[in-house]
């Protein structure tokens, strides 16, 4: 059967009604492509369902591209490719670099995982350019001109001198750095990955210029985070790369956060969850003078086992809001940040049974609040009033907050007072509502 191209945008499904392409079509029948496939469905990547009539195609808040025997699955993100960069580069502190990821050629189907690659090797030139860090390597190696210490443990062990050479300890500053490892390492990946000749090129063009001096390593265990601690005050130009490496790491199917690396996916699928968090969370911090934000804020003490009914002595579990605004210590607002475009789609009640339990967990203000993003310029916040079942009473407030999209690009992009103006009301708009 001929290979089969299918585009389809996210959160939207496709099968033999709405795709002739895919009557008739079903999944590749080999191990590897089986094994794929079960992968993907387990981890909520992607929904392929084999029917009577064909093959139905099921996407969520992933995109990219995905290569299943003759089947190759394209996903669109719905924001447009150059707002989409812009946006890209702000929520994780990208440089405004020159790119020839901005031309059309890359914008279009499958361009998101190359604007990260280009973006990649650009950071990685700046890096080069600038001179890659060194720093002082311990080393033990039997030298004939005896530098550092000598290790006489060494030679002791071996019963004496019995070569031209001496056992020394020495620090040679050395660019062979856990930072240049993972960048290395990277470069590799991007070659790999990559749609467009010229970026796998060139991705391995750079990764060329260093490898001789940089050992190649791959991304197992918890190297990555490793690497992500290292960034401090003196190598904060590492962060950006760093930053894109995790995220093609991510999207490629390499577990990296402490556990061993699997089989990577036959593509590329970025959660655009993640880069939606990351957005508003910059956008809130940078823009919400006078408050704090709190990512990932642990709500303690509001559920826990009865100590006498609790057999298996599980931990209480802790729910855990996107965000939490706070000043002088208080909580001012409990946000949560979901990309579906609920101003078109549905909140699912597992969503909105989260938020109550956020709401009902504060004190005084019994509130909270889902931005999702949307384009539509029509969308408004929603509000849903939660009561007792008996008595009627009012116990919490449910918000649902449109993010527009098109308005965020404009006032990260923009510069001015009055710009700044513009950004800090609609970080309070989003924070706390109208």
């Amino acid at each position: 059967m001929k290979p089969l191209d299918i585009v389809i945008s996210e959160w939207e499904t496709l099968g033999a009604n709405n795709c002739p392409d895919l009557a008739g079509r079903f999944l590749d029948a080999t191990p590897s492509v089986q094994q794929a496939v079960k992968r993907i469905e387990d981890n909520g990547l992607l929904s392929l369902t084999e029917l009577r009539q064909g093959l139905r195609i099921e996407s969520n808040s992933h995109v990219g591209r995905i290569q299943l025997g003759d089947l190759h699955v394209t996903i669109l993100p719905k924001v447009s490719g150059p707002a989409l960069l812009k946006l890209v580069r702000y929520a994780y502190g990208l440089r405004r670099l020159h790119l020839i990821a901005e031309s059309e050629h890359l914008l279009g189907p499958c361009g998101f995982e190359d604007l990260l690659i280009t973006q990649l090797n650009a950071e990685v030139r700046e890096l080069i350019t600038r001179g890659l860090p060194k720093e002082y390597v311990p080393t033990k190696e039997r030298l004939s001109r005896p530098r550092g210490r000598i290790d006489f443990s060494r030679v002791a062990r071996d019963g004496g001198v019995i070569t031209a050479a001496l056992p020394c300890l020495h620090h040679p500053r050395l660019e062979d750095t856990i930072l240049n490892r993972v960048l290395l390492a990277g470069l590799h990946l991007a070659g790999q990955m990559a749609s467009v000749l010229e970026l796998r090129r060139e991705a391995r063009h750079i990764a060329s210029v260093i490898d001789e001096r940089v050992t190649t390593i791959s991304f197992e265990g918890d190297i990555l985070e490793k690497a992500g601690r290292q960034i401090n005050r003196l190598t904060a130009a590492y962060g950006p790369a760093i930053s894109i490496i995790q995220m093609l790491a991510a999207a490629h199917g390499v577990e990296w956060q402490g556990t061993a690396s699997l089989a990577p996916l036959p593509g590329f699928l970025f959660d655009m969850n993640r880069f939606f968090q990351a957005l508003v969370s910059r956008f809130l911090r940078d823009n919400l003078p006078g408050y704090f934000v709190k990512e990932e804020y642990r709500l303690r003490g509001m559920m826990r086992f009865n100590p006498r009914f609790n057999p298996m002595q599980r931990k209480a579990p802790t729910p855990r809001p996107d965000y939490v605004v706070m000043r002088h210590g208080q909580v001012c607002s409990v946000l949560d940040a979901k990309y579906r475009d609920l101003w078109e789609k549905p909140l699912p009640r597992e969503m909105l049974y989260q938020l109550v339990v956020y709401a009902v967990s504060q004190n005084t203000q019994r509130r909270s609040s889902i931005l999702y993003p949307t384009a539509n310029t029509s969308a408004k916040e929603a509000r849903i009033d939660v009561s007792d079942p008996v008595s009627g009473t009012p116990v919490g407030q449910v918000s649902l907050r449109p993010v527009h999209l098109p308005t965020i690009t404009e006032l990260v992009t923009g510069s001015g007072t009055s710009t700044k103006k513009a950004r800090e009301a609609y970080a309070r708009q989003l924070a706390f509502g109208v």
